[in-house]
C-alpha cells in the first residue's frame, strides 16, 4: 500500500483537496487537474510530491484514516475489560464521530472497494482490521464471562458497527427523514442504550446506566 510522502504543508493540502473530490466524484471521474486546482498547486507540483494518481488516492485515503483509531480511554477500557456499560458507549461514540465528522473516509473506502478493489482488502486489513478486531476480542471476552448474552461475536461485532454507520441512512429510507437527536451526544445514548438493553443479561428497558461520553456532564 502506497502511503503518503513526507509531510508538508503542500503536500497535506494536496490530501485534503484529492480526499474531497475522490470521496465526492470517485476515482475515474476525479482528474489531477482538478485536484491541482483545488489544492491552489499546478500539476506539476503536484506529480512532484505524488507518482501518479493511484498513489494520491490511497495516499489520501491513509490520510483521511488516520483518526479512526481508540482514544487512549476506550483502548484502556478494552484491554482492562471494564464492563460493557462503560466501554460499549464510549465505542459508539467513535463510530458515530467518523460518520459526523469524517464523512470522507466511509466514502472513500466505498470508492475503494468498486473502482480500486483489488488493493482495497489490503487497506482494510492494514487500518480497519485492527479496530474491529479489538472490539471483537471485548465482546468475546464479555460473551465468555456471561456479562454479554450467548451470541456469536462476529456477527454481534458486526451489527454494532453497521447499526452506527449505517443508521442515519436507512433511518431515511424507512421514515424518509433524519433520525432526531437534539445532540450528537443524545444520539450515543440512544444507540448504546438499544445495544446494552439488548446484549447484556437482565439489562432493564429503561433507564438504563450508561457511562457518561467524553464531553458529557451529568446534571
Amino acid at each position: 500500500m502506497t502511503k503518503a510522502p513526507k509531510s508538508s504543508a503542500r503536500a497535506d493540502k494536496i490530501l485534503q483537496a484529492a480526499g474531497q473530490l475522490f470521496a465526492r466524484q470517485g476515482y475515474y471521474a476525479t482528474t489531477t487537474r482538478e485536484i491541482a486546482r483545488l489544492a491552489e498547486v499546478s500539476e506539476n507540483t503536484l506529480f512532484r510530491h505524488f507518482e501518479n494518481k493511484e498513489d494520491l488516492f490511497w495516499a489520501s485515503l491513509d490520510s483521511y484514516s488516520a483518526g479512526f483509531k481508540f482514544r487512549r480511554d476506550v483502548l484502556e477500557g478494552l484491554t482492562a475489560g471494564h464492563p460493557p456499560e462503560v466501554v460499549l458507549p464510549r465505542i459508539v461514540e467513535m463510530l458515530a464521530d467518523t460518520v459526523n465528522f469524517r464523512p470522507e473516509l466511509l466514502r472513500l473506502i466505498g470508492v475503494a472497494f468498486i473502482e480500486l478493489h483489488a488493493k482495497a482488502g489490503e487497506f482494510c486489513l492494514e487500518n480497519l482490521s485492527p479496530v474491529f478486531s479489538a472490539i471483537n476480542g471485548y465482546l468475546e471476552m464479555n460473551i465468555k464471562i456471561g456479562r454479554i448474552r450467548d451470541l456469536d461475536p462476529t456477527i454481534l461485532t458486526s451489527a454494532l458497527i453497521m447499526t452506527v454507520l449505517t443508521h442515519p441512512g436507512i433511518y431515511k429510507l424507512i421514515d424518509g427523514k433524519k433520525p432526531v437527536y437534539s445532540s450528537s451526544q443524545e444520539a450515543h445514548r440512544a444507540y448504546s442504550r438499544f445495544w446494552l438493553n439488548l446484549i447484556v443479561p437482565r439489562m432493564p428497558a429503561h433507564s438504563a446506566p450508561i457511562a457518561l461520553t467524553e464531553g458529557e456532564h451529568s446534571n
